[in-house]
């Protein structure tokens, strides 16, 4: 049966899916969570979403949650109640890991993002955040947006491929969430709406592909 056939049920019965989108400043967080959003209105769904914005102008964390169902009161995700945790930074999905509930599902870009906390000596990146990731949960999947964008000869694109990837653990058709996220790119000229939905397309098949395979 499709996601999208499911019903998505909340502890008092009403339906609800629950996304946490995450990254740095600047991967395109708050256009992901945007386009999820659009997308369930457009499919019928009331919607609740949230974002906050730490430095995010300076690569600080980014982090936004979508809340889809046919009646939904607040925006606010607690750990544990998550369906989808999106990742556009691995440091950033091991920070918000918690919010998974088990059996949820996750997508992590591997390209890291290192801040200037870091570099300046006052913070540590986390070793293997991915790998931290998948021992505790095995069905997170990690995905390398930015050899998508190095193929296409943009590296702008890890939002438009994580969604991509995403987009078989929603409760939304993955054809409307690509014209959603995409046809804010028309009116910039055909050819970069193309090479995003061309993303995104790539980013469907690394979430079915082989691991370590490129389509």
């Amino acid at each position: 049966m499709k996601r999208e056939e499911q019903a998505m049920r909340t502890d008092s019965g009403k339906e609800d899916f629950n996304i946490i989108v995450v990254g740095t400043g600047g991967q395109g967080v708050m256009t992901a969570s945007e386009a999820l959003a659009q997308t369930a209105v457009a499919a019928g769904y009331d919607v609740k979403k949230t974002e906050v914005a730490g430095m995010a102008q300076r690569g600080g964390s980014v982090s936004s949650h979508v809340r889809i169902g046919s009646e939904v009161f607040s925006p606010a995700i607690a750990p544990g109640k998550a369906d989808l945790l999106l990742a556009m930074e691995p440091a950033e999905g091991l920070r918000y890991f918690a919010y998974l509930k088990p059996g949820g599902a996750a997508f992590v870009n591997l390209a890291a993002v290192v801040p200037p906390v870091v570099f300046a000596g006052v913070a540590s990146y986390p070793n293997d955040p991915v790998g931290a990731m998948q021992a505790a949960n095995p069905s997170v999947q990690g995905i390398d947006a930015a050899a998508v964008g190095q193929r296409l000869g943009e590296p702008r694109l890890a939002n438009m491929v994580m969604l991509g990837a995403a987009s078989a653990e929603l409760p939304l058709q993955a054809a409307l969430l690509a014209e959603t996220a995409t046809a804010r790119f028309k009116g910039r000229g055909d050819d970069l709406a193309s090479l995003n939905l061309r993303a995104f397309e790539a980013g469907q098949a690394l979430a079915s592909a082989p691991a370590g395979s490129l389509p």
